[in-house]
């Protein structure tokens, strides 16, 4: 199985939080990873999104069927999104378009085995590969938009 965390793309400052919309940076940061990422998914892939305005609109960029997830809204525990993504028995690719702190508490329960505050930069991707021979998990991709 391949996960794809992809935090949301810059956003507006601003009340209600469920609503702050992408910035023109948010919505170029969002462009550049969705290009790359379209190269490289397999055409067959899952797309969970946040219900956020803003993890919306990143996802949108990527221009593929997406599903709107409550498990991965603002302020959910790890393991819940880790839950809704299958990992690691569903097989394929699951992109999860969420926030953070939870996206990288999900990278370092996945890579490192404890769940910690690992930083993962607005509107770039982390890619984890799970590898069911071994069981462990690999981290096959870091990309930050302003490297794209």
């Amino acid at each position: 199985m391949e996960l794809i965390l992809w935090r949301h793309a810059e956003a507006e400052d601003g009340r209600p939080d469920a609503e702050r919309a992408l910035t023109k940076r948010g919505k170029r940061q969002a462009r550049s990873i969705a290009k790359w990422l379209d190269k490289r998914l397999p055409r067959r892939c899952v797309v969970l999104v946040s219900p956020a305005v803003r993890a919306q609109q990143t996802a949108a960029a990527l221009g593929r069927r997406r599903t709107t997830a409550p498990e991965v809204d603002v302020g959910v525990a790890a393991r819940t999104v880790i839950r809704r993504a299958g990992w690691p028995d569903a097989g394929g690719t699951v992109v999860v378009v969420g926030h953070q702190p939870t996206l990288g508490r999900i990278a370092a329960r996945l890579i490192s085995g404890t769940e910690a505050d690992w930083a993962i930069k607005k509107g770039a991707i982390w890619w984890i590969e799970y590898r069911a021979g071994s069981g462990e998990a690999l981290l096959r991709a870091v990309l930050d938009p302003e490297f794209v």
